[in-house]
């Protein structure tokens, strides 16, 4: 039986399709114990090496989707269950900028969206975000743009907590016109809420950038969260 829910007095039917969109990866090096700092309990940090793990900042425009057109920043962990388990993310923070993907990924998935201030400016090779939330400057980072490469629909696994118990959705993410920069220089500037001082914990750089990606027109699919 297909699953649907009802957002806002809309019907939601599952899987909710993304037909297009860009979406930047900002990958960082980081040390687990400022990152397992952040994860919810029951997850540990999944270690890259020896007291080291990694930390995303996704950078989305959603322009053709079942939730509407709308930005998104979020801030992710790499983790796994306590004891063991599949690795996948935890999004710690989703801003986004309409209300109606903010309700439905909040009930739907347990997404930790808000709806904020993200002001977005691309040029032919950059794209800057800036993320204000209540009048403070959270985030101020340009990443390079472009690519030619097609990237296949890749199976993930994200991690949510649903009224406190934890859930797993399955979600597949592709594209074309990608692009991988190893060497790209990254301007990050943190401000002054919460949650920038939240990043800068963790030590956040253009020098700790380990790897940006960029994908002009990604497709994506997100399934109906199963509890653990």
């Amino acid at each position: 039986m297909t699953a649907t829910h009802d957002i806002l007095g809309q019907t939601v039917t599952m899987p909710v399709e993304v037909r297009d969109g860009s979406n930047a990866t900002v990958i960082f090096d980081v040390a687990v114990e400022a990152a397992q700092a952040l994860a919810p309990a029951g997850f540990e940090i999944v270690e890259t090496e020896p007291g080291r793990a990694q930390f995303a900042l996704a950078l989305v425009d959603y322009r053709d989707n079942d939730l509407g057109s709308y930005l998104e920043v979020g801030t992710l962990l790499f983790v796994r269950p306590e004891g063991g388990g599949e690795d996948g993310t935890f999004i710690t923070h989703l801003p986004v900028t309409e209300e109606f993907t903010c309700v439905a990924g909040n009930q739907i998935w347990g997404f930790p969206k808000s709806v904020e201030q993200i002001d977005v400016t691309n040029t032919d090779t950059t794209s800057r975000w800036v993320l204000t939330m209540g009048g403070e400057l959270v985030l101020d980072v340009t990443v390079p743009r472009g690519g030619s490469d097609e990237m296949p629909a890749m199976p993930l696994a994200s991690y949510t907590l649903i009224d406190g118990r934890p859930h797993l959705t399955r979600f597949t993410q592709g594209g074309t016109g990608s692009g991988m920069y190893f060497d790209a220089d990254v301007a990050l500037t943190l401000g002054d809420h919460p949650i920038a001082t939240e990043l800068a914990s963790l030590g956040l750089s253009p020098d700790s950038v380990v790897l940006t990606t960029w994908t002009e027109r990604m497709e994506a699919r997100f399934e109906e969260p199963n509890s653990l």
